[in-house]
């Protein structure tokens, strides 16, 4: 028979080795949706999306006396109390406590990367964690628009030998400089499809941007077993799709399937990165968006309410990803932007869609995790 304990683990940022603080009794608990969505940002992914993290969502126990995690530790895990209170030590601040079923609880416990102070318990806690990696890959998936097909697209016009041109007039590709242009039309790659062929599945892995040279494509949503798949959009010469996927790092949110034979132009995810996104892209340390902020340059918060309120940085804009698109007018084109979230995946996703919209922006490299300007409640 097994043995009726298990061991807490914690990795050591200095050995790189996992250390055991001590043992909890076992306990058979699991998370649902409806608990875990009481929580931020969970409460801000679609019911699907929390669906796919439950499985993910490990639940422990802790006894009096023991960390969780120390200052200085490097593994990325988010950490939420459940039950009991936990102390937070170690960054010249006066030690605060957090009691498990209070709002404060109900974010993620000190989430800088490395950790910038020790969380001791108290007492006997429960907790739960997750990969703080998937959750920030699984919430910009969330927010980054309905369909693979973003701001690239263009009106779409008549002939195959059109495309080019017609790509050439996008708000992305008239900001690209000229030896950029020539390196990107280069490195793009032809390939042939027939009618009915599937371009990307939803659910993959983004490995290609796509550009129509001929043909017309289906963008569609895959629906739930035993119903028909919802249409989004029907897409032409010139029009553009693939680039929410490369953006944020994560699975295909939609497919794409050839509705004539046709030819498509692509560009790898190491080109796109390098040939497009970067180039667009402005990334600031800490003290340079201070700067920036002083000279007259406006903080622009793109997390949800919930995570504004946990932390985050006085007089800023909150404008969640997920909004952006729709909320463009809120916004002045003539006011530079520095975009900042956690990590610094959905502030790229969302200065890459304000340069394509006209605006001037900068993103604060690594996000509040990695940086010192945001404020703990």
């Amino acid at each position: 028979m097994a043995d009726a304990t298990s061991h807490v683990r914690i990795f050591c940022v200095a050995e790189g080795h996992p250390l055991e603080y001590g043992t909890v009794d076992s306990m058979t608990e699991h998370m649902d949706v409806a608990r875990l969505g009481r929580f931020s940002p969970f409460d801000a992914l679609k019911t699907e999306n929390l669906r796919n993290l439950i499985e993910h969502v490990k639940i422990e126990q802790a006894i009096q006396g023991e960390a969780l995690f120390k200052r200085g530790d490097a593994v990325e895990r988010s950490i939420y109390l459940l039950s009991g209170t936990v102390e937070l030590t170690g960054d010249d601040t006066v030690p605060r406590t957090i009691t498990g079923g209070t709002d404060e609880a109900n974010w993620a416990i000190a989430p800088e990367a490395p950790r910038r102070q020790t969380a001791i318990a108290l007492d006997n806690i429960r907790y739960f964690s997750i990969d703080s990696e998937l959750l920030d890959v699984t919430i910009t998936l969330d927010q980054t628009g309905v369909y693979e097909v973003g701001d690239f697209s263009s009106v779409s016009v008549g002939g195959e030998g059109d495309w080019m041109t017609a790509l050439m007039q996008t708000k992305v590709f008239e900001q690209i400089a000229p030896n950029f242009l020539q390196t990107i039309f280069m490195r793009l790659q032809r390939v042939d499809f027939k009618a009915g062929d599937i371009v990307i599945q939803q659910g993959s892995k983004g490995d290609f941007f796509y550009v129509i040279r001929s043909g017309r494509c289906m963008v569609a949503r895959e629906a739930p077993a035993g119903r028909e798949n919802i249409n989004l959009a029907e897409l032409g010469v010139g029009d553009t799709f693939g680039e929410e996927a490369l953006l944020s790092d994560a699975e295909r949110n939609a497919t794409v399937t050839m509705q004539t034979d046709g030819i498509l132009m692509r560009l790898g995810r190491d080109d796109f990165q390098t040939l497009l996104q970067e180039p667009m892209l402005v990334y600031l340390e800490h003290d340079e968006a201070e700067n920036a902020a002083a000279q007259g340059a406006k903080w622009l918060d793109v997390r949800v309410p919930s995570e504004t309120k946990a932390n985050g940085k006085e007089g800023a804009i909150n404008l969640p990803l997920y909004l952006l698109r729709h909320k463009l007018d809120v916004l002045d084109r003539k006011t530079p932007y520095i975009v900042f979230c956690d990590t610094g995946r959905r502030s790229s996703a969302a200065a890459f869609i304000l340069n394509q919209n006209g605006f001037q922006t900068a993103v604060l490299s690594g996000g509040l995790n990695k940086s010192s300007i945001g404020s703990t409640p």
